[in-house]
């Protein structure tokens, strides 16, 4: 379809899975480092014709694309450290923590994972959402260039799609249920 035309649109782009996501870095190495401790990712080769000043890495069936920043101009101001605040309505990449075991699902240790992210000394916020009687924790914290990382154990929420939103090109009115679930 061309770009202004009045036709409606088509179907969605086929999709099959998020492949990566890219950050620029203060310093790569840092944020490969963390990356790897941090949440077990994988240093991967990258083709030899991108800029050297990057890493690629490689975990869960997907990447994280590490850039540094400034490598395109020398003269580029150093780059503002996290923010001091941990705000989980931020903007964020989330993972689902679950354990395995005996070939079996077991349940999401979130205690363990608070314990381990103190052991490592990552200041974290704590977070609970409700839905009936299911509840999902999440903690959130920041990459060493104030990229907030989420982990949750969201295989308790279902997906649960919205019959007829994507037919009438909208939302729902969302919002108000927020708000008086917020209050209530």
């Amino acid at each position: 379809m061309a770009m202004g035309s009045d036709e409606e649109p088509g179907a969605a782009v086929p999709l099959v899975r998020l492949n990566h996501v890219s950050f620029q870095c203060a310093s790569v190495e840092e944020s490969a480092a963390f990356y790897q401790r941090v949440l077990g990712f994988q240093l991967v080769k990258r083709p030899a014709s991108l800029d050297p000043r990057g890493a690629w890495l490689h975990g869960y069936g997907m990447g994280i694309h590490l850039l540094q920043r400034g490598s395109d101009d020398p003269d580029a101001p150093p780059v503002a450290r996290p923010p001091a605040a941990i705000d989980p309505k931020g903007n964020h990449i989330s993972f689902q923590h679950t354990l395995f075991g005996d070939g079996m699902v077991q349940c999401a240790d979130m205690g363990l994972m608070k314990a381990r992210l103190g052991d490592m000394r990552l200041e974290f916020v704590a977070a609970r959402v409700r839905d009936g009687e299911t509840v999902v924790e999440q903690l959130f914290f920041h990459d060493p260039d104030g990229n907030m990382i989420e982990i949750c154990d969201c295989e308790k929420l279902p997906v649960v799609p919205l019959a007829g939103v994507a037919a009438a090109g909208g939302l729902p009115d969302l919002w108000a249920r927020v708000a008086r679930d917020v209050h209530a």
